[in-house]
């Protein structure tokens, strides 16, 4: 079986060769979303959320997917790929939660996500505190490292 998935739009951000690790609410520069026109009307009543999921194709990793693998910020410990955040996958779809700032027709004003620039985007979903927020989630195997 094979998916096929259609952009419905581009990350615009200041990033044109490497992006940082996770998005950084602060970064400098600026930090939107192009949806396609004809997708506009979707976008009724979501300036009403603070935060967002936005969910766009790793469109640019060249790196061979490798089962076990060592995160930068992770002090060299070797873990399995999916208990990692590494942009190199199976199918690479990346995932961030950012700030809402603003939107304006097809326009989304965010703050910094750690995609490049003209990065297709796949979807944008409401982040719902009520839904989305597990309180007694925890760190994994980071914790295990402290």
């Amino acid at each position: 079986m094979e998916t096929k998935l259609k952009p419905i739009g581009v990350i615009r951000t200041p990033y044109t060769n490497k992006p940082p690790h996770q998005p950084e609410p602060d970064a400098e520069g600026e930090f939107y979303i192009e949806l396609n026109p004809e997708f506009a009307e979707g976008l009724h009543k979501l300036e009403s959320y603070t935060y967002v999921y936005v969910l766009f194709h790793l469109d640019r990793t060249t790196r061979p997917v490798k089962l076990l693998v060592t995160p930068p910020w992770a002090a060299g410990v070797q873990v399995g790929l999916f208990a990692s955040r590494s942009p190199h996958r199976p199918n690479p779809i990346g995932l961030s939660i950012v700030r809402l700032k603003d939107i304006d027709g097809n326009r989304l004003d965010i703050t910094g996500i750690d995609a490049m620039d003209r990065t297709p985007l796949l979807d944008i979903k409401p982040y719902v505190r009520s839904l989305d927020c597990k309180n007694d989630a925890n760190d994994g195997w980071r914790h295990e490292r402290r």
